[in-house]
């Protein structure tokens, strides 16, 4: 696919982003677009390998190598190379219901296992797929398209994040009545509250969706949680032929040290969601980093995101403590191609802080120990200490603390941003579903059927905290069954 001398003619290029310095005075998205010109030559990488493994989706090694919707990676970036700009969007919507959240805010395991990428940078994927879907709203081929036929049959999604939407649209595609219940005032789920505004804007793109679908016929319910007193679980039971649970793995991990009880310690996602109801919303309550000594503990995404937005709010200074050992500049020996490659990457969020503050924010194999507040019950600041791995008597690698190594940073606002648990619990003790030993619900993978008839579940609340990209394979994969339950055969992917 692409020219067959196009990967040994042209160099990777991504577009470039807003400047960090002038990107932190606003909410707007960072990343800028490519002219088609370029991006045409970025598709004539693509080297007709004879086995592409940027499509498998396959698990190895326990990450995602490969795309796990299985987009047709190397047909559209041909078709890109030739500037056939409208087949390419057909093309990528075969896979993927919403390409224009994974051009946003997939870490590209695609990339990852591209086959270029074994002594050369990678066929630059996730721009390409993100410039396709674009293209296709600004010329208008992307309109509704309700199916023409009713099933009759109605079915009842519970969450309305990745997963759930994925499992809407291909649902509503089948000619079912689909219904999708959200807790939040505004559907989306992550993609609305849990991904920062700079990254993934709501109007112009979340919301862009949203109203497509509710075209196409899905309807819409905020302000209800089910199990409680807004909707009860047997008049969903009763009032649908079956229902798809979606979610999603929203039970923080909490860190219960001395001062845990201390004001101005919150969950990284409470930060993170109460910012964005502001962004939309002028005018409504935040948690505020304007001025204070932020220290973050945590990495990954959800760390990064709130690295960028304290730095939005104007903080004085921020720290990112992480746990782990600093990542290496190129793949480990035990980290090869085709696996998903675990080297150090400087993501917006620390590139915003160097340029803000002169360096990288985080601080690695370094963990906290107790917080210090004021007669106030403020927190004031954070007891660190340095660690070491190692195996313990039973075989396992733990952290140890190392002597000496202490040390006690200023803090006026401390996050928690160390990942999730599992699905929050109340839902399924309601409904009588079985979980499995992380506590997420029991459902076999590719099948999704729960211990209850009628009932799926898919994305994180069943596989736990996971990529936006494995939701859309886990909502696309529950329909599908869902369907052929509800038909007793199915033609959905």
């Amino acid at each position: 696919m692409g020219k067959p001398t196009g990967f040994m003619e042209y160099c990777r290029e991504i577009p470039a982003d807003r400047e960090p310095l002038e990107r932190i005075k606003d909410w707007n998205e960072f990343h800028l677009h490519m002219p088609e010109e370029n991006l045409r030559t970025q598709g004539a990488r693509c080297m007709d390998c004879g086995i592409p493994f940027c499509h498998t989706g396959l698990l190895i090694s326990g990450m995602a190598s490969g795309c796990p919707i299985n987009n047709l990676i190397p047909e559209w970036n041909d078709l890109i190379y030739r500037g056939h700009w409208r087949q390419a969007l057909d093309r990528l919507h075969r896979t993927n219901n919403f390409p224009e959240f994974t051009g946003r805010v997939c870490p590209a395991p695609c990339e990852g296992s591209c086959t270029l990428g074994i002594n050369d940078p990678p066929v630059t994927i996730k721009n390409i797929e993100v410039s396709i879907v674009e293209r296709g709203w600004q010329e208008g081929w992307i309109v509704p398209n309700p199916p023409k036929v009713r099933t009759g049959k109605k079915v009842a999604v519970v969450g309305s994040g990745p997963a759930g939407l994925a499992a809407a649209a291909q649902l509503n595609k089948a000619g079912h009545n689909v219904t999708v219940f959200e807790r939040a005032d505004l559907p989306g789920g992550l993609l609305m509250y849990g991904i920062p505004n700079m990254k993934l804007d709501k109007r112009e793109v979340v919301l862009r969706r949203i109203k497509l679908l509710e075209d196409e016929g899905i309807i819409f319910v905020c302000n209800t949680a089910i199990g409680g007193s807004d909707y009860a679980v047997e008049k969903l039971r009763s009032e649908f032929n079956a229902v798809v649970l979606a979610t999603g793995a929203t039970l923080p991990r909490d860190l219960p040290i001395e001062g845990r009880q201390l004001q101005g310690i919150h969950f990284a996602m409470d930060f993170l969601t109460a910012n964005t109801r502001a962004v939309l919303n002028k005018g409504a309550d935040f948690i505020s980093a304007k001025e204070k000594d932020v220290i973050i503990i945590g990495g990954g995404d959800t760390g990064t995101d709130c690295v960028g937005t304290s730095l939005r709010h104007g903080c004085t200074s921020v720290t990112q403590l992480e746990i782990m050992p600093r990542s290496p500049e190129q793949r480990a020996a035990d980290n090869p191609w085709p696996e998903w490659p675990k080297t150090h990457k400087i993501d917006y969020g620390q590139e915003e802080a160097a340029a803000q503050f002169g360096a990288d924010p985080r601080t690695y194999l370094t963990t906290a120990t107790r917080f210090e507040g004021d007669a106030d019950g403020n927190v004031t600041a954070v007891h660190t200490v340095e660690v070491a791995w190692g195996k313990n008597d039973k075989g396992q690698f733990v952290p140890a603390p190392v002597a000496g190594t202490e040390q006690v940073r200023p803090a006026g606002l401390v996050l928690l941003a160390m990942g999730f648990l599992g699905p929050e619990q109340q839902l399924p003790d309601a409904m009588g579903l079985e979980r499995d030993p992380r506590s997420t619900i029991k459902a076999e993978y590719e099948r999704y059927t729960t211990n209850i008839p009628g009932v799926f579940a898919a994305g994180d609340c069943r596989r736990g905290q996971s990529l936006v990209v494995w939701a859309f394979n886990e909502g696309r994969g529950a329909a599908r069954e869902c369907d052929r339950y509800l038909m007793g055969a199915t033609e959905l992917p």
